[in-house]
């Protein structure tokens, strides 16, 4: 990711119930003296685990802040872009509401955001996030957010297949030759099995090309946005991989336009040795689509040229008192940012996965490239982030 700043995309990530009552000022003393601070993205009741993990959350930070009322409002997607300008500006917006990096400027902008500069220092976490997400929420000097969770795309694969196909699972190709030779390698033990695949269906062919783009050194859009720069020599690298796996080597197999449902299907089933996603993508397949922890694996982009990478985090409506602020911001720090506080603590990790990597449906932006070292047991990841458990929130340290 650049650090002048993210291009805003139109994408459909999302947060926020309509908040049943204006959530200004006005409201910010419950009864009893409390402050009253609402906050969204709370799990929908259909989501009964992860519902319950949060009421539990909140029970457990409201005892231990019996001054604080923490009013939580549930909806799905989190962040709905048919409704979020508009409760932004009918002054609807939660005191405390999530958003994604590509919005964090529109906000501000809007004049929808409260500073929070003078506050942060009674964050504890603060200083520990990882500078480059702390820039995405800072615009002309003044912080107006607190960055969630940082995620970078790479490759996961199956490593029971790179055994099978005589390939070294502790060696993961490294640039875009090596996973053409790998997914040849791995279509040739038959049975149905793809060596590499992509979705493109449902407008995800778009930011995928993108990442594959970035890994090779291009780039979408010239230094100052005014010309697409898609039709180059790295560009054209891009879809010739591409057109070599499906034609040449035919280690995609026939069927293309893939939704991401296919590709997992793929994956779990045993019959996919790659494809480019999130760390976030493993718990799924494991949990949903039938593989097994031991068999997934996350490497870093090939190329290592670049990678996509995106996150979310919080701001604070401009309405907000300064109390409401100082509350919100504990209830963060309770939240996501203190390390095996959260319930999503909890969660098992994959074995052998890096920080989250992978844009699913969000605008993401470039990272930078990190020279490769050996390819040790352990891939080195594209960015530089580092997680303090499962959940993905993004600290500062090395890989």
């Amino acid at each position: 990711m650049r650090s002048t700043g993210i291009r805003r995309t139109l994408v459909a990530l999302g947060v926020g119930a309509l908040a049943l009552t204006a959530c200004g000022s006005d409201d910010d003393e419950a009864a009893g003296g409390k402050t009253r601070v609402t906050v969204n993205c709370m799990p929908p009741k259909s989501a009964k685990v992860d519902r319950r993990f949060f009421e539990e959350d909140i029970a457990a930070f409201e005892k231990k802040n019996p001054d604080i009322d923490v009013v939580p409002h549930d909806a799905f997607p989190c962040q709905d872009p048919k409704t979020f300008d508009a409760k932004l500006a009918g002054g609807q917006m939660e005191d405390v509401f999530y958003t994604y990096f590509t919005d964090a400027r529109h906000v501000v902008d809007i004049k929808q955001a409260a500073d929070l500069t003078p506050y942060v220092k009674e964050l504890k976490s603060y200083a520990t996030l990882q500078q480059q997400l702390r820039d995405i929420y800072t615009v002309d000097g003044k912080i107006y957010g607190i960055p969630r969770t940082g995620y970078s795309m790479g490759l996961i694969y199956n490593r029971a297949l790179f055994e099978k196909a005589g390939l070294d699972p502790d060696r993961p190709p490294a640039t875009w030759d090596e996973v053409r030779d790998a997914a040849r390698r791995i279509a040739a033990l038959g049975d149905g099995t793809l060596g590499y695949a992509d979705y493109s269906a449902q407008n995800q062919g778009g930011w995928h090309f993108t990442a594959e783009l970035y890994s090779q050194g291009g780039d979408v859009v010239s230094a100052d946005g005014k010309k697409a720069t898609i039709d180059t020599p790295e560009g054209k690298a891009v879809l010739q991989t591409l057109h070599d796996m499906r034609w040449k080597d035919e280690s995609m197999g026939s069927k293309q336009l893939l939704v991401i449902n296919d590709v997992q299907q793929l994956m779990g089933s045993g019959k996919l040795g790659m494809y480019l996603a999130a760390p976030d993508n493993i718990p799924i397949l494991v949990k949903e689509k039938g593989a097994e922890y031991k068999d997934m694996a996350l490497a870093p982009m090939p190329g290592g040229e670049g990678t996509l990478i995106g996150g979310d985090g919080y701001m604070f409506s401009k309405d907000a008192s300064p109390e409401q602020i100082r509350a919100g911001l504990k209830w963060l720090d309770h939240m996501f940012l203190t390390p095996a506080t959260a319930s999503s603590a909890t969660t098992p990790a994959p074995r052998r996965t890096t920080p989250p990597s992978a844009c699913p449906n969000p605008a993401c932006s470039r990272a930078p490239p990190t020279t490769r070292t050996s390819r040790s047991r352990r891939p080195t990841p594209t960015s530089r982030w580092r997680t303090t458990r499962p959940s993905s929130t993004a600290t500062s340290g090395s890989p």
